[in-house]
């Protein structure tokens, strides 16, 4: 039984990842009110060792967050990592950092492999999570070329499942579908998307990214590892699968070309991870099964999500 230390807990990935590593491990997962990531001094004040440190803590929402609050991201994460790091290597040395990467880092006209992540310049709207994100990943090999310290970034593409928040923040592009379509079909409302639908998309159940990291974080050490579902589909596809499901007429969707969209595509190259792991495309849940169960959660959901 390993001692485990997680930023981020509260939130969507953090809490499937606490329950499955819980069941092996002694877990600590602090709120933001228990240990503020933006003070060291706090971060300072936990005595114990860990072998794991998961860092998953990150501030900032979807949509066009990113484009309003730039300096804000900036300076309020390199903190919070700045910190995480400095933490990491004066107390716990020896623990193993698993931190969490973004698609979003990488350039736009280079194949989303793990040695272009670093490479050229990510989406402009994106631009500033995008940096931090690599500052991060090279503080992180920074450390492990002065002091020998192990790490794992692992790199998901969008993640959905149930459970996600409700707390009236922007949702990523998937729960925002589900949410329109939903309030379209149960309320009557105007289902209005952003963009023209053609922008495509990849996602991956937040069950199968937890699944996939506690098969690897302990053997792969100082690697970048893209975990993506390997096919991606656009945004009119997604909308018209959800619709089925709910039984929406996909007619009725409008598209507002004006509003932000993001990158054409983010399509993860998933090479490196089908090697690690040989059943890794039959081992995930299937695009529709994963929706209905989304969706089945969503619905009853509505009077909070309205």
């Amino acid at each position: 039984m390993k001692n485990i230390f997680i930023t981020g807990g509260s939130g969507f990935l953090g809490k499937f990842l606490i329950k499955e590593l819980s069941k092996k491990n002694k877990v600590y997962a602090p709120t933001s009110r228990q240990i503020n990531l933006l003070n060291y001094k706090d971060l300072n004040k936990i005595k114990k060792k860990y072998d794991y440190i998961f860092h998953l803590a990150a501030w900032t929402q979807a949509g066009d967050f990113c484009l309003r609050f730039p300096g804000d991201q900036w300076l309020i994460n390199q903190k919070i990592n700045t910190n995480i790091l400095n933490w990491w290597k004066l107390k716990n040395p020896k623990a193993k950092m698993v931190f969490i990467g973004t698609s979003c880092s990488y350039p736009e006209n280079l194949k989303l492999t793990e040695e272009n992540y670093m490479k050229g310049e990510p989406n402009e709207g994106l631009y500033t999570y995008a940096m931090t994100k690599r500052m991060l990943l090279q503080g992180a090999r920074a450390l492990e070329k002065q002091y020998k310290m192990k790490w794992l970034c692992l790199v998901p593409s969008t993640l959905y499942g149930p459970y996600y928040h409700k707390d009236g923040r922007q949702m990523h592009f998937i729960f925002d579908l589900i949410k329109k379509i939903l309030l379209g079909y149960y309320k009557n409302k105007k289902v209005i998307l952003w963009g023209n639908g053609y922008q495509k998309r990849e996602i991956i159940h937040v069950k199968d990214f937890v699944n996939f990291t506690l098969k690897i974080y302990k053997k792969i050490n100082n690697e970048i590892i893209n975990i993506g579902a390997g096919k991606e589909f656009t945004i009119r596809e997604f909308a018209a699968k959800i619709s089925k499901i709910v039984s929406f007429k996909f007619e009725k969707i409008n598209f507002d070309k004006k509003k932000y969209t993001g990158t054409k595509s983010k399509k993860l190259e998933i090479k490196k991870i089908n090697k690690l792991i040989p059943t890794y495309k039959k081992d995930q849940i299937k695009i529709e099964k994963g929706l209905r169960e989304t969706i089945n959660w969503f619905k009853n959901q509505l009077d909070l999500i309205d």
